[in-house]
């Protein structure tokens, strides 16, 4: 990382970025030669010390199509953004924390769909959430084994 002055190194620092964040962008492989990205909605889990990112989406498609062919993908999300101003000098910034990352996709059985489905309502609900179980059968439930994550944060100082 070229400014290692903005790096995030503590693994359960990263993880609270995760958690602040509600759009996880997934890159795929695609066979066209360009990458296909993907703005999803996903739930977190921490299991035996690595992230897990839990997706859904309609039955098919093509990001499953490119996902089976080749399951590595990349993955970034970012949050608190803020536009910083600095009229003295006529510049201006941006606040912000992210992080990226790369791992392998795994399908989620129908067995294991429910549970898979409370850890993505988790991330945006702080109580339970009573969903339709109908849907689950139109539903198609993924999840991201993360095996390498990199956090940046940028936060102006105060008379900066």
């Amino acid at each position: 990382m070229r400014r290692s002055d903005r790096e995030i190194t503590n693994f359960d620092e990263i993880v609270k970025v995760m958690e602040k964040c509600d759009v996880c962008r997934l890159a795929l492989n695609n066979e066209e030669g360009y990458p296909y990205i993907l703005p999803l909605n996903f739930g977190m889990q921490l299991e035996n010390g690595q992230a897990v990112l839990y997706f859904h989406g309609a039955k098919e498609g093509k990001k499953y199509e490119l996902m089976e062919k080749d399951p590595r993908v990349s993955f970034e999300m970012d949050c608190a953004h803020k536009l910083v101003m600095n009229k003295e000098n006529g510049s201006c910034t941006m606040e912000y924390e992210s992080v990226i990352g790369q791992g392998k996709i795994e399908f989620i059985p129908e067995e294991e769909k429910y549970h898979a489905l409370k850890i993505l309502m988790k991330h945006y609900h702080q109580e339970e959430f009573p969903f339709n179980l109908e849907v689950m059968k139109k539903t198609k439930v993924f999840r991201l084994i993360v095996e390498t994550v990199n956090g940046k944060a940028r936060k102006v100082k105060k008379g900066n």
